[in-house]
């Protein structure tokens, strides 16, 4: 039986890495997008943009998850089924209960593992991603001003550095400042530093000189100086907002009740994603068995198990649609809350019944006696 158990699993999480492998690369391909405009517009470097998109891969995966989990149990289960393998197990007086063993091990190993993403994996990866999100729109000096090569930071706006120092400050400066339809500015010097503002962000720039043309006049005009600076017109945000619902911590959430500053409604939605912290995980149990319990409790059928598939995959759609709904509910009544437990312990409940207590031999029997004292009578 344990080999049995670690053959069926294997055959599971095979399938289960291809699925969520494909699903996770589809989702990250649309999410990217919504960054593309930060390579060409702001010209970040590839590295920092492959950076900012995996950190979304945490709070991917425990979408993908649970549903990743009930196709590939589905698929392996399904096939046993049409290969026979299920058949011959049930010949050998394997029960229903024990041929889903390796599911429910699968489901249970993937819950904590979920668990520890939800808790720990999140709360971290939302934290880098927002610090990630303020350098790229605001660390202008490593960020936006690249060695050898000339960036436009905004319309009529064009700087050019030669190399970055390791003290922080830039060498080889020269910038074309247009941004002033009367006169065109070229502004050089030998070294600067970029520095933060409550304005913005400028740059400082020593030993250099500043060409300025009319353009009503033609009038050429130059002069040199020891310290000048530029604004480059870039509204700073703030260094890092408070720390979203993703950012904070488990016992942060469920305490949020305690805290004088919050909103009713606010404090609220902190307790509910605390709790979903604690319960979502298990949605990979549920729809591990979900996956598999019609296939090993209903009747073979040779032309295939459509119509089991297709209710456990209705079954499924329904109790997520359900959960985003109770979510919202519990939101503006918490004393709701309750209701978004029972969405998963009451499927999960009657799963393990089904599996434990459920004969289809003397249910079909007892609907055969049934239909043939009403014929009779």
């Amino acid at each position: 039986m344990k080999k049995l158990n670690r053959y069926i699993i294997k055959q599971i999480l095979v399938g289960f890495l291809l699925v969520t492998f494909s699903l996770m690369s589809i989702i990250w391909l649309t999410q990217s997008l919504r960054f593309v405009d930060l390579i060409t517009n702001n010209g970040i470097p590839v590295s920092i943009f492959a950076e900012l998109t995996s950190l979304l891969m945490p709070r991917i995966f425990t979408i993908l998850s649970p549903i990743a989990v009930f196709a590939a149990i589905l698929f392996v289960y399904n096939r046993m089924l049409s290969d026979r393998e299920l058949v011959v197990m049930k010949s050998a007086g394997i029960s229903p209960m024990q041929c889903a063993v390796p599911a429910i091990i699968f489901g249970l190993l993937l819950s904590f593992f979920n668990i520890f993403v939800y808790n720990q994996g999140i709360p971290w990866s939302e934290r880098k991603f927002s610090e990630l999100q303020w350098k790229v729109k605001n660390d202008v000096s490593h960020l936006m001003l690249r060695e050898g090569e000339f960036t436009t930071l905004q319309n009529g706006l064009t700087v050019f550095i030669t190399t970055h120092e390791k003290d922080g400050s830039v060498t080889g400066i020269m910038v074309n400042d247009e941004r002033n339809p009367e006169s065109k500015v070229t502004i050089s010097a030998e070294k600067g530093r970029v520095v933060y503002t409550k304005k913005g962000p400028k740059i400082i720039m020593v030993n250099g000189a500043r060409q300025e043309i009319n353009n009503k006049s033609g009038q050429f005009t130059s002069v040199s100086f020891a310290r000048y600076s530029v604004d480059f017109g870039l509204k700073e945000s703030s260094r890092r907002k408070e720390a979203g619902v993703r950012e904070k911590s488990l016992k942060e959430l469920l305490t949020a009740g305690d805290n004088p500053n919050l909103e009713e409604k606010e404090a609220n939605r902190y307790i509910v994603e605390g709790n979903r912290r604690l319960l979502n995980p298990f949605f990979n149990l549920l729809f591990a068995l979900m996956g598999c319990v019609g296939l090993l409790c209903g009747n073979f059928n040779r032309r295939g198990q459509t119509k089991i598939i297709s209710l456990s995959v209705t079954a499924m759609i329904v109790i997520l649609a359900l959960d985003l709904s109770l979510t919202n509910i519990a939101v503006n009544n918490l004393a709701l809350l309750s209701l978004i437990y029972a969405n998963l312990l009451l499927p999960l409940g009657i799963c393990f019944y089904i599996l434990l207590f459920y004969n289809p031999a003397a249910f079909h029997h007892k609907k055969k006696i049934s239909d043939e004292v009403l014929n009779h009578g």
